[in-house]
């Protein structure tokens, strides 16, 4: 599948694939950027990206990022398929974990993308689920 993007600033690599078995590809950051504890920061990941119809866009941590003392602040970022004009480059909003202030690097890798097909449903109100209740969180281990 061949999906056209934007780049912001071409001295930041493009998106890519670490290794063959990769599921998802690599953004950078565009900026140097400065997260306090206990704070948000932004990153701004370089690329407007056009996302197929019937598509979603996944933003989520590469598995190294919490070594930095930081997360995603909104756990997944999901970016729609119509969310691709010119200024929307794709943006990393993270949350410092730690106790020091954070500094990521200009073209430090730090998100996965991964495009995933989304259906769309319609709902139907009824007033009985004819299922028993599960009881909520946690009642799976429950014997």
């Amino acid at each position: 599948m061949n999906i056209r993007i934007k780049r912001f600033d071409t001295t930041v690599p493009l998106p890519a694939y670490t290794t063959s078995g990769a599921a998802a590809f690599d953004l950078a950051s565009r900026e140097e950027v400065h997260i306090l504890p206990g704070k948000v920061g932004y990153a701004p990941l370089n690329i407007v990206i056009a996302i197929p119809e019937g598509h979603t866009l996944l933003l989520v941590a590469r598995s190294s990022l919490h070594k930095r003392g930081v997360m995603p602040a909104n756990a997944v970022g999901i970016i729609d398929s119509d969310y691709r004009g010119n200024a929307d480059e794709l943006i990393a909003a993270l949350y410092n974990f730690s106790d020091t202030e954070v500094v990521l690097s200009r073209g430090e890798r730090m998100m996965q993308g991964l495009i995933v097909p989304v259906t769309r449903v319609e709902f139907e109100e009824v007033e009985n689920m004819d299922s028993p209740d599960r009881g909520g969180f946690g009642s799976t281990g429950v014997h």
